[in-house]
């Protein structure tokens, strides 16, 4: 089998890395794990279960997921999240690849999960995720928040990944909080300005988009919790570039004055 080194971002993922490393075991002969400075054991456990560790301040999304492609000993990188496990079908289809061609990339099929809830609803399923790749051809986006693999061409596998996204609803929550501030962030990195009128129009435009266009008014309970939670969350991270916008006015307007 061809070589591949699995690559996988951490932030405080002591509960997930080591299923995580497990389920790329199969497949890799080098783990790294690119950890952006956790405060719990995240990076003893990594050690533990087989994984190079790298420390590196979060850079952003793709930066950070490309950090330690340069240091892989082989061409062919799989990336995961820690959140995530290939499931066995992912393994077998894997294993069946000729990797013979640097210019082809594999997406993946995801199941996202709540606790032990697949939500297949609006959206969430097939989820597609290109995530197998080579780095002579491809690779993230330098896109600080949501990136994805840029590949000359790419094939899709009847295979998953699962995605343990949320333990249950109250984390959801807390994730959506979490990922609104990063994402608020790494939309101030990039420049974009505040607006009054961003976070209720885009807030508007996923609940439209999750509703109709992706039918979860057709699909109960799971299409409304994920129309509802993806408008949320837009309305929030639009909301908090703001909020850092008017912090860095008030930080400046109390330097002036002292």
């Amino acid at each position: 089998m061809t070589p591949i080194t699995g690559i996988i971002i951490t932030l405080n993922e002591a509960d997930n890395i080591t299923e995580c490393i497990a389920s790329l075991k199969p497949v890799c002969d080098e783990i790294i794990v690119v950890d952006s400075n956790s405060q719990d054991d995240t990076a003893v456990r990594a050690t533990a279960a087989g994984a190079q560790v790298i420390s590196q301040s979060y850079l952003g999304d793709g930066p950070q997921k490309a950090f330690a492609v340069p240091q892989a000993k082989n061409d062919w990188i799989l990336a995961l999240d820690a959140d995530e496990r290939l499931d066995d079908d992912a393994i077998a289809a894997i294993h069946q690849l000729a990797l013979d061609d640097p210019k082809t990339a594999y997406r993946f099929r995801r199941r996202n999960f709540a606790g032990h809830h697949w939500v297949k609803a609006a959206g969430f399923y097939p989820d597609p995720v290109t995530r197998l790749y080579n780095r002579t051809t491809s690779g993230y986006l330098p896109k600080k928040a949501h990136s994805s693999v840029k590949a000359p061409k790419e094939v899709d596998l009847n295979a998953h990944i699962c995605h343990f996204t949320y333990r249950d609803l109250s984390h959801w929550i807390t994730r959506i909080n979490q990922l609104s501030s990063r994402d608020a962030w790494a939309m101030k990195e990039r420049g974009k300005k505040p607006s009054n009128w961003r976070p209720a129009l885009h807030a508007i435009n996923a609940m439209l988009r999750k509703l109709i266009f992706k039918g979860g008014i057709f699909q109960g309970a799971d299409g409304m919790t994920v129309a509802i939670t993806t408008a949320f969350h837009a309305y929030m991270k639009y909301a908090k570039l703001n909020e850092l916008y008017e912090n860095e006015r008030a930080a400046k307007h109390n330097d002036s004055t002292d």
